[in-house]
């Protein structure tokens, strides 16, 4: 099989998972224990930096969450999933798409290591307390969008409902769904309807 990501539950890899599954793809998912880098044997051989996702298509390999799932649909293509140069939603596509991990995504990893995988004397509650707040601030960018839409871009469900799509989840894993705001957490319901979403989030 060409495809091959590999995987942890509430991880990034997500997105390129749920991807594959919105464009009917044939794929394997080698799922890991989270960290793999210390969990799962020989994992940095295959990943030298030991994040997570990887995934390889033939000889490409890729790390990067958002940027697999934009190769998918670009590659696998034609798909609404994917929102053309030449639609009007273009720049606010790719923007989404940016915008969940280097915005979203990454106050949330602060909070996920000095809350889970720190030991108890190297936890950081003021670092917690700080990039909840970062998070909550970005996350109004999502309130606002979704106000008077099903979706971020487009008229349509597209890989940017995706890539935010895990942001909001992975904020609901943290505990921090509580800070959701009517129209995200309206917006978040309708993503989680999705058959794919469910599957993926089961693995």
């Amino acid at each position: 099989m060409q495809l091959k990501l590999w995987h942890c539950k509430a991880a990034r890899s997500i997105r390129p998972l749920w991807t594959m599954e919105e464009l009917g793809l044939e794929y394997e998912v080698e799922v890991m224990k989270f960290p793999p880098r210390f969990l799962h044997a020989g994992y940095t051989d295959i990943n030298p930096i030991g994040t997570v996702p990887f995934f390889t298509d033939g000889d490409l390999e890729m790390t990067e969450s958002a940027g697999i799932a934009q190769y998918l649909v670009d590659r696998y293509g034609p798909t609404d999933l994917a929102v053309s140069k030449d639609e009007l939603d273009y720049g606010l596509y790719l923007n989404w798409i940016h915008r969940s991990d280097a915005t979203l995504t990454f106050p949330q990893t602060i909070v996920l290591r000095y809350t889970q995988l720190e030991s108890e004397e190297r936890r950081l509650p003021q670092a917690v307390k700080d990039y909840t707040q970062w998070f909550f601030s970005r996350l109004r960018s999502v309130e606002r969008a979704v106000v008077d839409r099903e979706y971020l871009c487009a008229g349509r469900f597209t890989i940017a409902d995706i890539c935010v799509g895990f942001a909001l989840y992975l904020a609901e894993h943290l505990g921090l769904r509580e800070g959701f705001k009517e129209n995200t957490n309206a917006y978040y319901e309708r993503l989680k309807s999705r058959p794919a979403f469910k599957k993926v989030t089961s693995m």
